[in-house]
């Protein structure tokens, strides 16, 4: 189940690559097949609506659909830095659904499977007890799980299994982070590199020009600002994102640890 649904993930993270590419090469093509009616294109797309212009492939057209004209529009007046910008945001965003499902998979209810648990462990119904936590998902019942087929060999035994158990649960369970976390850091740094980028653009433009005026910076700086502003909107939710999954994974751990000591104390008692 786990292999499939991170499969499902790398094809749609390939084939949203894929496409942005694409729409990118015919984003170029339609500006270099005629330079010298650039302002007559641009008023006749400001008279007409894009869905009905020539120049706009089925791609680019989907996208404004999808997300909006104006979105499509920032994008590409952002400039080359919104591409890994992009990038990101698709890993974000798979690492997100794929981490949801996994958790929301994780969860079970506690206090009555633990009760179903213990009152087996009390009858000295130790395999049975290890089949109801083979049946029963999440990390609490794998940890129990491997415990209790030790159990004819000592609570020692037992602790040591559950123990060793839970060290592989946690490690399934931290999976996911590092990529939220990289997202949240280059996100801004590509936001910030775009802004120099925008500036090193108003500044040149100004030494060509031989003097300030708005209309000579403005390019520039709109890169500068639509690029930071890009990096800021990627890296805000998904630390909303991380945040809300470190604290399910807390309530996990705490669950693993309550239906640890139960059954073991419930060994302990009826040795």
């Amino acid at each position: 189940m786990r292999k499939k649904i991170v499969s499902l993930m790398l094809v749609l993270l390939l084939a949203n690559f894929m496409a942005a590419s694409l729409l990118f090469a015919q984003e170029e093509k339609a500006v270099g097949e005629d330079t010298t009616n650039v302002v007559a294109e641009e008023n006749a797309e400001a008279a007409e609506p894009f869905e009905e212009s020539p120049e706009i492939g089925g791609l680019e057209m989907f996208a404004r659909k999808l997300v909006g004209s104006g979105m499509v529009d920032i994008f590409i007046q952002g400039g080359f830095v919104m591409w890994p910008i992009l990038l990101l945001v698709i890993w974000a965003l798979a690492v997100i659904i794929w981490k949801i499902i996994a958790l929301s998979y994780a969860k079970v209810d506690l206090n009555k499977f633990i009760d179903e648990v213990v009152n087996l462990v009390k009858e000295k119904k130790y395999k049975e007890a290890a089949e109801l936590c083979e049946k029963t998902r999440g990390p609490v019942a794998a940890i129990l799980h491997a415990g209790l087929i030790k159990a004819d060999k000592g609570v020692e035994a037992v602790e040591k299994a559950i123990e060793n158990a839970g060290v592989i649960e946690m490690a399934f369970l931290e999976k996911g982070f590092i990529p939220l976390s990289t997202t949240i850091n280059l996100a801004p740094m590509f936001g910030f590199f775009g802004t120099v980028v925008g500036m090193i653009r108003a500044f040149r433009d100004i030494a060509a020009a031989g003097e300030v005026e708005p209309t000579i910076v403005a390019s520039g700086i709109q890169v500068a600002l639509i690029t930071t502003a890009a990096g800021l909107a990627v890296a805000i939710p998904v630390q909303f994102f991380n945040n809300m999954f470190l604290g399910m994974v807390d309530g996990l751990v705490m669950d693993m640890q309550r239906g640890s000591e139960k059954v073991i104390e419930a060994l302990v008692e009826n040795k």
